[in-house]
């Protein structure tokens, strides 16, 4: 590690874009809260939603548009030099494709979308607005402004082109989940779009003089952002760079073989639950232990030059964390009236059998009790204002709901949540009502399939035939139910997928709403231990070695059956359920505050009219 003499002993914990500007991500409220916990002078810095903030105004926009414009005679000087009429598209080089792309989204925009160019850059504050005010609560006003930030987003990804930053995502075609294409991709400064606003924000960073820095990369879409962020504070600070996060504990087999990752980008990644260990890494970084009292880190050792693992040890006990920490953090700047805070009643999955699954991949379940839940939820109440909440627990039982309804009922806490929830037949009218009566406000269910022996092969260890009688019971207790149902898995049929579609239709007075997905095959799921079970027929080995997926061959659907199927199920479900605002309502967070201040059934009836 770097020496540590001229540490302050100041811990920064940073989370960088890409993720959704709602509400904060849970990671580091939880981490900063051991840290100020253990005594340690912690702070977090959400450059997400400031990343947001800076690029959706009027004069970024502007500036976009005139680089934009600016580019063209360059590409196009470019092309015409390297063009060969004998040459298909997949024959050029890398950056050749790009320029390509890029001039042609560049002048397809510039065309066709006139209107736009003029108008968003004076309506982006108003927007914005909207989605942070009592406006929100208005839906034509709410998806008018919610469409005016996707067209200003895709503006300012256009000198970056084929990169395009969304709401909910950053991506480019050519990224491949690859090191060398990360890498790649990194370092492009034509394609990545967070190079400027990192150099602008890095004065900021290093005037907070942290010894400590610790980035969280939690998904695929933070890979770009993150390590670029990383490498310039790599680079430019005397500090320990750490990354954590969700997404590299899924890779990490192939981490310990790239020593260069550690090179350029950090000292140490953190894999699995991060509570525990970042207050002995952060000790460490001061130098008080040695880095194997650190659990669970994968380093560089520098005496050896090896990457090395540490010993892995149980995590810590969710009884035993320190309540979630919001201190620094500035509320108004997310894109929501009200905030709606992530919070953990368990982590991983009571059940942990579903074939198809590896989402508490790298985590031991655990509890917390109800009531250290609710005190922690009255602190957050008292101390922020925060009286919406998102429970984002791979599932909450049956008995739990009841307890922690109890518990609220008795302690007259005032607050509103959801969660998600597995369809047991032991959740009954009484639980629901309790729940609802004490804030319970909407339930995201694995409903999966309309197929028997997809559910059957999925393993989900649920009365498949009694789904929609609890629905029933949710739904005439006041609670929006959300179904999660996806197309794809290896041995679903076209039949199959059409009992799908039809059980949406069918039940719409159950199913309030519903979030479609295309089945991908992680690389921990249980799916992977026995393929042929399941209809597999060939498992492809990865090129893309920070890819968390596999790409496999199946019996079930063709390609075109799968395309001909989600098409179907979108224009079916459209007939069945009308235009209904929740369609609009396109974030879990917007459409749990209009339940919440609204009811299910102004929700459920209420058509948008263009």
């Amino acid at each position: 590690m770097k020496s540590n003499k001229d540490y302050s002993m100041k811990y920064l914990l940073i989370f960088p874009p890409q993720w959704t500007p709602i509400s904060p991500h849970f990671a580091l409220p939880s981490l900063l809260g051991q840290l100020k916990s253990a005594g340690f002078d912690a702070e977090g810095m959400d450059l997400n939603i400031d990343f947001f903030n800076k690029v959706l105004t009027r004069g970024y926009i502007q500036n976009s548009i005139l680089r934009a414009l600016d580019s063209q005679d360059e590409l196009l000087a470019e092309i015409k030099l390297n063009y060969d009429p004998n040459k298909a598209f997949t024959d050029y080089s890398p950056r050749m494709q790009n320029n390509m792309v890029k001039y042609n989204e560049i002048k397809k925009y510039m065309t066709e979308k006139q209107a736009a160019l003029q108008d968003i850059p004076f309506f982006i504050e108003s927007a914005k607005q909207t989605l942070k005010s009592e406006d929100f609560y208005t839906p034509e006003l709410l998806i008018k402004s919610a469409s005016v930030i996707e067209e200003a987003l895709h503006i300012v990804s256009l000198p970056f082109y084929p990169s395009k930053i969304s709401i909910d995502n950053y991506s480019n075609p050519f990224l491949k989940l690859s090191y060398d294409s990360i890498k790649e991709h990194v370092f492009e400064k034509e394609t990545n779009i967070f190079w400027e606003y990192f150099s602008s924000v890095m004065p900021k960073i290093k005037a907070k003089n942290a010894g400590f820095l610790a980035i969280s990369i939690n998904s695929s879409s933070q890979l770009v952002p993150g390590l670029t962020l990383a490498y310039m504070l790599k680079k430019h600070t005397d500090a320990y760079v750490n990354i954590g996060g969700n997404y590299f504990g899924r890779v990490a087999e192939e981490l310990k073989k790239k020593k260069e990752f550690f090179e350029l980008f950090c000292e140490s990644v953190s894999v699995e639950e991060g509570e525990g260990p970042i207050v002995q890494l952060a000790k460490y970084a001061n130098g008080e232990i040695p880095v194997e009292e650190v659990p669970n880190l994968i380093y560089l050792d520098k005496e050896s030059d090896e990457v090395k693992w540490t010993e892995k040890k149980p995590p810590l006990k969710l009884n035993k964390m320190a309540n979630l920490c919001f201190d620094g953090y500035n509320m108004e700047d997310y894109f929501s009236p009200e905030i709606v805070s992530p919070f953990q009643t368990s982590r991983g999955c009571y059940w942990g059998k579903c074939s198809f699954c590896d989402q508490d991949f790298g985590q031991n379940f655990n509890v917390k009790d109800v009531e250290k839940v609710v005190a922690e939820m009255k602190e957050l109440k008292e101390k922020y204002n925060i009286s919406k909440f998102e429970f984002i627990d791979e599932s909450v039982s049956p008995t739990y709901m009841a307890d922690f309804a109890k518990l609220l009922k008795q302690e007259k806490l005032d607050i509103q949540y959801f969660c998600d929830a597995r369809l047991e037949s032991s959740f009954t009218k009484e639980i629901f009502k309790d729940a609802h009566d004490t804030g319970l406000t909407m339930v995201m269910w694995g409903v999966e399939s309309g197929s028997e022996k997809v559910m059957n092969l999925i393993n989900k260890g649920i009365e498949v035939n009694k789904r929609m009688d609890i629905l029933k019971d949710a739904s005439d207790s006041g609670i929006w139910n959300f179904a999660f149902i996806f197309f794809g898995f290896p041995a679903e049929t076209k039949e199959d997928a059409l009992l799908t579609v039809k059980m949406l239709c069918e039940n719409k007075d159950k199913i309030h709403s519903y979030g479609r997905s295309i089945y991908t095959m992680g690389k921990h799921s249980k799916l992977t231990e026995d393929p042929e079970k399941y209809g597999i027929t060939e498992v492809f080995s990865v090129e893309d070695d920070f890819s968390p997926t596999v790409i496999f061959k199946a019996k079930g659907m063709t390609p075109q059956e799968l395309h001909d199927v989600t098409a179907y199920c979108t224009q079916e479900c459209s007939k069945a359920y009308g235009n209904p605002l929740w369609m609009y309502l396109r974030y879990r967070e917007w459409l749990f505050l209009y339940i919440a201040k609204n009811g299910v059934k102004w929700v459920e009836n209420y058509k948008v009219k263009f």
